[in-house]
């Protein structure tokens, strides 16, 4: 079910907005809408949905447990989307969501065929969900990663800090040899976000550097734009065309994972056909549609929102689905229906 209750709050993003207006990215300000308005606003872009390129579809028990981590954080990190596997199912797909990841990750050792399993049966049964699975230094990561792929995985999922890992630890060098080869998206935590995980030491764009240096041809999706450090990540970007960034959990007001970047706008802007929309989805602390709005306040443009909605998605899993294509006789629709 579509929660009908929880709106967008994104005022420091519309005071970034506001200094745009008459500016050559002019969008019409707009006002706060809820997660049912999504599917209306989508359509009018002239896309025929969302592409997220971060979702979290966690074996029930792990994702209970990760649910119990995060009642305990203070100050605390309310979730908006706790139900059952079917019903989250059913939200994304009321949302407009067309097709999503089903991100998973290991904390220890000996977790990756259960997690893997799970997230690949998921996407057997539900074609919306892009085949995803995960992987963890330890013996045998190297044939769960060629099993995976000729189960016809298109997704990676790595998280450097709940893992609490080296992305160049030397036991993952024939995963990543693989991945490279096969160049199928990595979507990499690798930002030290303030949710209690710690591991700090592990994090940053230093690891990633280092990991560039040895298997430059990886394809990785940098998640939550590398917050705490995006002004790092996005000069990554820049300079390396194989990083691309998802958005999720950045552009909303209250900031969970650290400030709103405004001042990167014009070069997230510059790197619109690396940039995917992500939300985080079951575990945030705010709508759906929050995330949604935050995009369209930071003032872009029409055609930047189609491809970080749709058409980037498309091309980045190999979907094969058709591009945007803006309504015709449409006026600029970088605003929510009313």
């Amino acid at each position: 079910m579509v929660p009908t209750t929880s709106k967008c709050d994104a005022y420091p993003l519309r005071s970034h907005l506001a200094s745009r207006i008459g500016g050559p990215h002019y969008v019409h300000a707009v006002g706060p809408f809820t997660d049912r308005d999504v599917p209306s606003f989508v359509s009018a872009l002239g896309i025929p949905g969302i592409i997220d390129a971060h979702v979290h579809f966690l074996p029930p028990r792990v994702q209970d447990a990760v649910w119990r981590w995060f009642d305990r954080l203070d100050p605390p990190w309310p979730i908006v989307y706790r139900s059952g596997e079917d019903e989250r199912l059913a939200t994304l797909a009321a949302l407009g969501v067309r097709h999503h990841t089903a991100l998973a990750y290991a904390h220890r050792p000996g977790m990756l065929r259960f997690l893997n399993d799970h997230t690949l049966g998921l996407a057997a049964s539900h074609g919306a969900v892009i085949p995803t699975f995960t992987i963890y230094p330890e013996e045998g990561v190297e044939a769960e990663v060629a099993r995976c792929l000729a189960a016809g995985g298109r997704c990676v999922k790595v998280h450097l800090q709940v893992g609490g890992f080296d992305a160049t630890d030397a036991r993952l060098d024939g995963a990543w040899r693989l991945l490279q080869t096969a160049g199928t998206p990595i979507v990499i935590h690798a930002g030290a976000v303030a949710d209690g995980s710690g591991n700090e030491q592990w994090c940053g764009p230093a690891p990633v550097r280092r990991l560039l240096g040895r298997f430059g041809g990886l394809l990785l999706v940098i998640a939550h734009l590398g917050a705490p450090d995006h002004d790092a990540f996005v000069a990554l970007a820049e300079h390396h065309t194989g990083i691309w960034l998802d958005t999720a959990m950045i552009y909303t007001s209250p900031s969970y994972l650290a400030e709103v970047p405004v001042h990167l706008t014009d070069r997230v802007g510059a790197l619109g056909d690396r940039i995917v929309f992500g939300s985080d989805f079951p575990t945030m602390p705010h709508a759906f549609a929050a995330q949604v709005r935050g995009l369209a306040d930071l003032g872009l443009g029409d055609d930047w929102l189609r491809a970080v909605l749709w058409d980037n998605g498309a091309r980045l899993f190999g979907l094969g689905m058709p591009t945007a294509t803006a309504p015709p006789d449409s006026v600029p629709t970088t605003r929510p229906p009313r």
